[in-house]
């Protein structure tokens, strides 16, 4: 699509934004400032692998297994799915707007850009769950020593540039792909009866204790919804990460081919790894079993290792939990490099200081980087009196929280992008890719994300006592969304700043339209080859 073809607007309209002119102008010269201060060095098989590890994370793993506990085999298979449809509404609107414009900040950018110069940041516990994960090994020593460890691990790959870590995370995302395959194959074979002990499972727990769990003992329809409901939250935790390869979309060679081949198979990976995968630990593992609880502290509580120590493998649960530490170490690792983007973006936008801004000779903000290293040594509060798991649990509820809001976020950001789509008459016919459905996938994830959101802390509501009340899921819960709107709104009134119209919307600053495209060299890699295929 040629500048040419875009109508940014008729001719009274361009009248009556001539107030504004300085600030949009200064918005482009800052688009301009990303592109230069970041280098694009994310091939093609890195944004894809990106894309598909993104999903695939300790949320899968060990989330599942207060999810079968909550909400029984039934219970957890339509939490995933019908979250699994969220998912994908927020990720097509993402994809339509990242594959048009790939800038650096990624949808925090966008919003800045359609909406108005407010957003938020996300921050999340993988560090936390790799604490757990270890202790699978060894639970005498202080989970600080793992965290550590895997502290390094994330900031040593990060600081190595972004060529560094979108290498790394193409071998991760192999590893974390290729362990949740021969899961999934695992546990049919498990289930029809071919492991050592030769029993088969089939549908005997879905029979006993049951498809459903009472939540929290309610009886009836009640509490069977409730365990549901409960799930349905823990799904959005696990789901979280899917959106990184829009923060990497702004260091991405070729993003209008790479980016839509990446979001055209998000469908995929969600049949494929939670929907399949959750039906099979479904069938794995009896929601009564105590070892799901993640009080444990170990990855023991894994479903998937509970069904291997069931069947009698003796050293594959090891070998699984190892693989399972990549994930963790990948997800740490994701984390730290799209915080840091996001908050580059944010400076480069006006909303955070301009010193994060600043970047090395070859492309990293550093400055950003660290910031959001001391953030990360929030993980060591798990060393404390407090367990591991315990603490994993206070941040997979605040990631939980941000993570949706940023969902929310994103879908309103794509409606104002539509809308102002349509009214300078563009074509979306015309964009790099054309999300399904739309507007209509944009009010159905907005509107459950909200829903989701308001509801998320439920449980301390039920049996209410004063003196057991869980103070501490209820502010992990609610804080975060109390936050957004004191944020969003004391921004607006201290900086006076109002909605974008739509017809002084930019789409045509970052687009990169004309940039000639690059070609992605063919490896000798058989592995790599082999890959490129399957996918």
């Amino acid at each position: 699509m040629s500048s040419e073809n875009v109508a940014i607007a008729p001719a009274q309209d361009v009248e009556k934004g001539a107030a504004k002119k300085e600030q949009d102008e200064r918005m482009v010269m800052d688009v301009g400032v990303m592109d230069e201060g970041l280098e694009r060095q994310l091939k093609a098989r890195h944004i894809q692998m990106i894309s598909i590890g993104g999903v695939i994370g300790t949320g899968l793993f060990l989330g599942t297994a207060n999810a079968l506990r909550h909400g029984g085999p039934l219970g957890m298979w339509l939490g995933y799915s019908i979250m699994g449809t969220i998912v994908f509404s927020v990720m097509v609107c993402l994809g339509e707007m990242i594959s048009h414009l790939p800038i650096t900040g990624g949808f925090i950018t966008l919003g800045h850009r359609f909406v108005d110069p407010a957003f938020s940041f996300l921050q999340a516990a993988e560090l936390s769950a790799a604490a757990v994960l270890i202790s699978y090994w060894d639970d005498s020593v202080n989970p600080a020593v793992w965290i550590t460890m895997c502290l390094v691990v994330a900031v040593g790959i990060n600081l190595g540039g972004t060529r560094v870590y979108g290498e790394m995370e193409f071998w991760f995302a192999i590893i974390k792909v290729l362990t949740i395959t021969g899961l999934i194959i695992l546990g049919i074979v498990l289930t029809a009866g071919g492991g050592p002990d030769h029993k088969a499972i089939g549908f005997r727990y879905w029979r006993n204790p049951g498809p459903f769990v009472q939540y929290l003992g309610i009886a009836g329809a009640k509490g069977r919804f409730l365990g549901f409901w409960a799930v349905l939250i823990q799904a959005s935790y696990s789901y979280l990460g899917t959106e990184i390869v829009a923060i990497a979309a702004g260091e991405a060679k070729n993003p209008k081919k790479t980016l839509p081949k990446a979001i055209k198979s998000v469908y995929f990976r969600i049949l494929f790894f939670y929907v399949a995968g959750t039906f099979i630990v479904g069938l794995l593992v009896s929601s009564k079993d105590s070892r799901l609880a993640l009080g444990t502290g170990t990855a023991v509580s894994s479903p998937f290792v509970i069904a291997i120590n069931n069947s009698g493998i003796k050293v594959l649960p090891g070998i699984i939990n190892a693989c399972l530490l990549t994930s963790a170490w990948s997800a740490a690792s994701s984390d730290l490099y799209t915080s840091s983007r996001a908050l580059y973006g944010l400076a480069i936008n006006g909303n955070a200081p301009r010193v994060f801004a600043k970047t090395t000779n070859w492309g990293l903000p550093w400055v950003a980087v660290i910031a959001n290293v001391a953030i990360a040594l929030l993980a060591y509060l798990s060393a404390g009196d407090a367990s591991a798991s315990t603490a994993f649990t206070w941040f997979s509820n605040m990631t939980s929280v941000c993570g949706l809001a940023g969902w929310a976020g994103i879908c309103w950001t794509y409606i104002r992008f539509y809308n102002g789509l349509k009214v300078q008459g563009i074509d979306r016919s015309e964009l790099p890719y054309r999300a399904p459905l739309q507007p209509y996938l944009s009010y159905y994830a907005m509107i459950f994300c909200l829903i989701i959101l308001f509801f998320n802390g439920f449980a301390v509501f039920i049996h209410y006592n004063p003196a057991t009340f869980d103070q501490s899921t209820f502010w992990t819960s609610y804080v975060p969304i109390i936050m957004c709107p004191i944020l969003y709104f004391g921004y607006r009134f201290y900086y006076k700043v109002t909605t974008i119209p739509y017809v002084e919307m930019d789409f045509v600053s970052g687009s990169r339209e004309g940039e000639d495209e690059e070609e992605e060299e063919q490896s000798s890699n058989f592995i790599v080859r082999a890959w490129r295929a399957i996918m």
